[in-house]
């Protein structure tokens, strides 16, 4: 992977698609900074070659979410390697890929990005990538996974975004919604950033399934991974009609994930799941649980009882 900010012919189109978050001013590199013309605000550009535009500009949320992340992104990562865990994500890669298709996705945004999955997962359906996440460490790790199309981490908050407006064809968001309490927001930013017929694409921790509500509420206070005061999954009822206030149609919404996803999925939460990758033959195991839980979603009565939501918006033409 080359970072963009590293190639002189790549720079200015990069430098087109930011702006200052305060000012929302054009901006311009001048050595490890970014700069605003005036040169009234400055952002750094750390030595992973990502530009720090949450330092000076953050919420209160999303700076306890960004301490959270700084803290334990090491361990999430790890948690992401075991085999039963990466062989459950390839099932949620493929609900994703089955809804939304093998389309042409240009140029994309990826929220709360962490290490940046969507350059790998959409690879070729994908222009360029400029991956956002508050966690300056967890996009440390980007290198280690994009693939691909041209990939650009950068440091911002997602209620505030340092993009310029109608510049994206896609945003990506896989596992960020549930970390942003203030989503009118979230979604009003989104929007803005996305071109006229632009397409939103989720992934997030649903809890329409009355157990799976009740089990994380317990779960979230009691896990040190997680943070109640900060996160909380999806449901439909508040999720979709946002969306459509904030201007999106077409909204679509598929859960999946069932008994399966609580083992193989929360080795972060579950301290005996990470002992799963010792067992013989725990990759398939793990396939015959993901094909379980595909199935019982799609009986007529649980199509809403997924423990995770894959879904899509588009802003009007």
């Amino acid at each position: 992977m080359v970072s963009p900010l590293e190639t002189d012919n790549f720079s200015a189109h990069l430098l087109g698609l930011l702006r200052c978050p305060q000012s929302h001013d054009v901006l311009q590199q001048q050595g490890q900074e970014l700069v605003t013309a005036s040169g009234g605000h400055r952002y750094k550009i750390n030595e992973h070659n990502i530009p720090l535009f949450a330092e000076q500009l953050l919420t209160p949320e999303a700076r306890a979410q960004q301490q959270h992340y700084d803290r334990l992104a090491e361990v999430f990562v790890e948690n992401l390697g075991y085999p039963h865990t990466e062989v459950y994500i390839d099932y949620l890669d493929w609900v994703l890929l089955d809804e939304v298709g093998a389309n042409a996705f240009g140029v994309t945004a990826e929220i709360c990005c962490g290490r940046g999955e969507t350059a790998k997962l959409l690879g070729r359906q994908i222009d360029e990538v400029v991956g956002l996440d508050v966690s300056s460490e967890m996009l440390s790790h980007a290198e280690e996974v994009a693939e691909g199309p041209p990939f650009v981490a950068i440091q911002g908050d997602a209620t505030r975004m340092p993009l310029a407006s109608n510049a994206f064809d896609t945003v990506v968001i896989l596992g960020g919604i549930h970390h942003v309490n203030d989503r009118a927001e979230l979604f009003a930013e989104i929007f803005r950033i996305l071109r006229p017929g632009g397409l939103l694409i989720y992934r997030e921790p649903v809890s329409d399934f009355f157990l799976w509500k009740m089990i994380r509420a317990v779960i979230y206070r009691l896990s040190p991974s997680l943070d109640h005061d900060t996160e909380r999954p999806l449901v439909w009822e508040e999720s979709v009609p946002l969306l459509q206030t904030s201007g999106f149609v077409d909204c679509t919404w598929r859960t999946c994930g069932f008994l399966g996803f609580c083992f193989f999925m929360n080795s972060d939460i579950l301290v005996f799941n990470r002992l799963f990758r010792f067992i013989p033959g725990i990759r398939q195991i793990t396939k015959v649980a993901a094909r379980f839980d595909e199935w019982v979603v799609s009986l007529k009565p649980l199509k809403r009882a997924g423990l995770v939501v894959v879904g899509t918006a588009r802003k009007p033409e």
